[in-house]
């Protein structure tokens, strides 16, 4: 075999080497732009779901007024409360999910806790679809001492919140403010099943 072929043909296996490390290459590169690509599409997608879950979890308020239903519930306690015999003084209604929730005892337990509803002359309502023993439980555990009352789900409907939380039979975490008058002058939903006392409070006051 002369130089020449010899240096030939070393310089064509060269040549196929370098040509399968291009393809090599290029291989990985196109990996690395698929992993990068679906990398990015679930970053998308995450960024989406807690846009979409910030967003739902916004309150919802209402200046709409009417004149507020009237109703007579049964309390946890044995009770009873009639909404019109509450009038010459401001009522807020707070419906929630009850028994079960936590979140809905524990902000009963902090409203209880914040003097500035009484100084107000605010009676503020607890309002659940649970029996009495379902939501004492939970009041006993919580140290909530207001007594709730008993709804079959006709007057949370009656005021718009049934389905506003996570459960389309029940109602979610919001309040309604009735002036001495009666009317209806406030709704405040909060998908996020929290408001500080201190705030709710300040919004109540602002809207009387």
């Amino acid at each position: 075999m002369t130089s020449g072929s010899a240096t030939k043909r070393a310089m064509e296996r060269q040549e196929a080497l370098e040509s399968v490390r291009a393809d090599q290459h290029a291989q990985q590169q196109r990996r690395r732009l698929l992993i990068g690509g679906a990398w990015g599409a679930v970053a998308l997608i995450v960024v989406g779901l807690i846009a979409a879950a910030l967003w739902s979890a916004r309150p919802q308020t209402s200046d709409a007024t009417r004149v507020a239903p009237d109703f007579t519930l049964s309390d946890s306690e044995g009770g009873s409360v009639t909404l019109s015999d509450l009038r010459g003084a401001p009522v807020l209604l707070y419906f929630n999910e009850g028994a079960g929730c936590d979140a809905c005892i524990q902000q009963q337990t902090q409203i209880e806790a914040e003097p500035g509803f009484e100084q107000a002359g605010i009676t503020v309502l607890p309002i659940v679809m649970n029996t009495a023993e379902q939501i004492n439980a939970d009041r006993e555990r919580l140290g909530a001492t207001t007594p709730f009352l008993l709804d079959d789900g006709t007057v949370s409907e009656e005021y718009g919140t049934l389905g506003t939380g996570m459960h389309e039979g029940l109602p979610g975490h919001g309040f309604v403010l009735i002036d001495a008058d009666g009317n209806q002058v406030w709704q405040g939903d909060y998908p996020s099943m929290w408001i500080e006392p201190s705030e709710l409070l300040a919004i109540v006051k602002s809207e009387l």
